[in-house]
């Protein structure tokens, strides 16, 4: 029998002793937090019943971050702690909390054991982990990050999303370098926003002509879709920022301040007096290594109805960042993603089949292009623009706007907290939950 532990109006649940689910969340971020609101949310609304314990999510972290606003944090527009809350204040009495990890799935039992030992099963699984930063994949990176003279900083984590701020404000004269990884990452414009944040900053402070800004980056061009990325870099040449492609940093040299980038011919060095980098990342470790994986480590699932390849596996489920879904992994992709396997999840544990839902690919990148402009990007499957603006007021949304920054700046940060972990923000759709034809 599962022990309930009721406090400030969250329900711990102890897993000494075995328990089961009817939906079983893995994390309690961006993803985990709004489809388990979402599913409860979908069947009050449609006077279902939910026995007590028959959503759970599993997550030991001890809080919740706003991530996409530690860009904010490191162009010194906000505090990194107004963008954080204690994961347990975000999850509601009616749905449980096991407060733990996950070490391994067994997807053929329909279970999972938790760090501790513990066993959960469950009728439904979504795989909502997110992904895992590698900084110590970049030699000296872990060292220089944490020594405050270095010059080295990244808004990458909590730790010394604000040291990227201290590093830009207090450079007076000398390089700015600023690094985007080969690969899959997280908000795969976040890189260039802090640089063109930076670059705006010394321009108003009258340092523009006195600091050599470049973006090294291991991808190809400056963006993965072509109308974006040449709007960017049409910018970066306007700008007179240094441009390198194909270039990977690999090491630091934190005593001399080079930084080593590998390259098609070789290992190329670069000097720098202060320097922002974006690590690698893949999938966590104890996704990667289980049966719910593909090739290269993601939770494999269809990128239509978001329910795993294997029949075998039928009712797992996965989303967001963790997920193979071929798309950017944003914030915003969740709020298109969550409503679809809400509705083939429900679907499912009603008749054994998914529903007629399906995900095209929507995400968005709010590409910070200096203080009071930002160049909206819209996206779907195949690198395909979807503008919201454009669609509703023929506004193309390449062009950099004050009201989108602001959209960042002030209306993202809040309806995150006020809806979106309470599963009741949508996307594009806003307040309004899509509808799917039975």
């Amino acid at each position: 029998m599962t022990t309930s532990i009721i406090s400030r109006g969250v329900r711990y649940v102890s897993t000494s002793a075995k328990a089961h689910h009817k939906v079983l969340v893995v994390g309690g971020g961006s993803g985990g937090l709004n489809v388990a609101n979402q599913v409860y949310n979908k069947y009050k609304s449609e006077g279902k019943k939910l026995n007590e314990g028959d959503i759970a999510i599993v997550d030991a972290a001890e809080f919740h971050h706003y991530q996409p606003g530690w860009t904010l944090v490191g162009a010194g527009l906000k505090e990194k702690h107004d963008l954080r809350r204690r994961l347990t204040s975000l999850i509601p009495s009616y749905i449980a909390h096991h407060s733990e990890n996950v070490a391994s799935f067994s997807p053929e039992t329909s279970s999972l054991t938790t760090t501790s030992g513990a066993s959960l099963s469950y009728d439904t699984l979504i795989v909502a982990a997110g992904l895992k930063i590698n900084f110590e994949a970049i030699e000296n990176l872990p060292k220089a990050l944490a020594d405050p003279t270095s010059g080295v900083s990244s808004i990458y984590s909590y730790e010394t999303c604000d040291k990227a701020w201290s590093d830009i404000s207090s450079l007076r004269t000398g390089k700015a370098v600023f690094t985007q990884p080969a690969g899959i990452i997280k908000c795969a414009g976040a890189p260039q926003k802090i640089m063109w944040m930076a670059w705006d900053w010394y321009r108003r402070n009258n340092r523009g002509d006195k600091i050599d800004i470049d973006f090294i980056s291991g991808m190809p061009t400056m963006f993965s879709v072509k109308k974006y990325s040449d709007a960017l870099n049409a910018l970066r040449v306007e700008r007179g920022v240094g441009g390198k492609f194909e270039h990977n940093l690999v090491s630091i040299d934190p005593a001399n301040r080079v930084a080593s980038f590998k390259t098609a011919e070789g290992l190329v060095e670069k000097d720098y007096t202060i320097l922002h980098v974006t690590p690698p990342m893949g999938p966590h470790d104890f996704i990667k290594s289980s049966p719910l994986a593909d090739a290269a480590g993601w939770v494999d699932v269809d990128p239509a109805t978001l329910q795993h390849k294997k029949p075998e596996y039928k009712n797992v489920f996965s989303l967001g960042d963790c997920s193979s879904l071929p798309t950017s992994k944003t914030a915003a992709a969740i709020t298109a993603q969550t409503p679809v396997l809400v509705e083939n999840l429900t679907k499912f544990l009603e008749t054994g089949e998914v529903g007629k839902a399906a995900y095209d690919g929507y995400t968005s990148c709010p590409l910070l292009t200096g203080y009071g402009e930002l160049m909206l990007a819209e996206f779907v499957y195949g690198l395909k623009p979807k503008e919201t603006f454009h669609e509703l007021f023929g506004i193309d949304q390449v062009t950099p706007r004050r009201a989108f920054y602001h959209l960042k700046k002030d209306f993202f940060p809040w309806v995150y907290y006020d809806r979106m972990v309470n599963g009741r923000w949508f996307g594009p759709k806003g307040i309004s939950p899509p509808t799917f034809s039975s």
